[in-house]
């Protein structure tokens, strides 16, 4: 009950309800203490887990082929210990960093659509993994948890995600063959970060900018084209010449995994909001409260268990531990 308690809400309100739900009174210590403990041996199984995957000795699951199977990946920040974030730049020039990155994957399955085409997610299919960690070690783990999940029987593979280069690099080593996506609301952003810059305290020439480039272009998947609109612009202001420099790097690397037309006649999803709601309802909302700072392995302990809860497999995790 402790560790139920301890995933879901801050240790002190966890307290609270083990005193009104079981009438049993226990310090918010001993809720910490506990929650944490089960979260590290639930991490150890996985691990367990992960080093099994690294000797390529994972079982094979059996079951019925998989029509569609998406992995998304992504990172927030989580507020941690000042020990935590010694040596570490922050975002800011010449101060500190108070965060730590946790990674957040999630893997979930689609067998239909809308009558629009639009793609539909299979209710309750989602499952998480998530850790302060390197994206090395990261990628060994969401390896894992898409091979749980059907990975070698799914007839379509998709992974997506945000520009960011560690994400496309765990899709090369792990899931080679995969349909990459950019989420297109994130590649719309860098065109609204792009015009903001262009044309500071005009909105009206920010719209129409964005018209052309985000209607006629990248919606239409037509990188190339928008890399020659965005540098065609000249600009005298050094920062706004590097900002479209930047951004059509940005553009230019992704430009096959922007084909969004190409995308949405297959009935795929084009955005990872799956995962950004993620990483509000697995991490924000139990890591990132208000007076939160956690050291890196109670993080992970908590972030393992609310994963396990979340997964729909902390009995399974009851029933192991009582056969072992």
């Amino acid at each position: 009950m402790q560790a139920m308690v301890g995933q879901d809400a801050p240790f002190d309100h966890g307290r609270e309800q083990m005193k009104i739900l079981a009438g049993l009174e226990v310090p918010a210590k001993a809720v910490e203490r506990t929650a944490e403990a089960i979260g590290h041996d639930i991490a150890r199984g996985e691990q367990h887990e992960v080093q099994r995957a690294v000797q390529l000795d994972l079982p094979i699951i059996v079951g019925a082929p998989v029509p569609i199977l998406y992995v998304q990946m992504d990172g927030t920040g989580v507020p941690v210990v000042k020990k935590e974030t010694e040596g570490r730049k922050g975002k800011a020039d010449g101060q500190p960093a108070h965060t730590r990155e946790a990674k957040l994957g999630c893997v979930f399955t689609q067998t239909a659509w809308d009558e629009e085409g639009f793609a539909v997610r299979d209710p309750d299919s989602t499952t998480y993994v998530g850790a302060i960690e390197s994206s090395e070690e990261f990628g060994k783990r969401l390896y894992v948890e898409a091979w749980k999940r059907g990975w070698s029987r799914a007839e379509k593979k998709v992974v997506m995600g945000d520009g960011a280069e560690w994400i496309w690099n765990l899709a090369e080593q792990h899931f080679p063959g995969a349909v990459q996506i950019v989420d297109l609301y994130h590649a719309r952003q860098h065109l609204w970060d792009l015009v903001r810059k262009l044309h500071p305290n005009d909105e009206a020439r920010q719209k129409a900018w964005m018209r052309v480039h985000q209607k006629r272009l990248l919606d239409k998947g037509k990188i190339e084209k928008l890399v020659a609109a965005i540098t065609s612009g000249y600009s005298n202001n050094p920062a706004i010449a590097e900002k479209i420099r930047l951004e059509a790097d940005y553009f230019n690397r992704s430009a096959e995994r922007m084909r969004y037309p190409k995308f949405r006649a297959q009935h795929l999803f084009v955005g990872s909001g799956v995962i950004e709601a993620g990483c509000k309802a697995v991490i924000g909302s139990r890591l990132k409260r208000s007076g939160m700072f956690w050291t890196v392995r109670g993080a992970n302990a908590i972030l393992a268990l609310r994963c396990c809860h979340l997964n729909g497999r902390f009995e399974d995790y009851w029933e192991a531990r009582r056969a072992a």
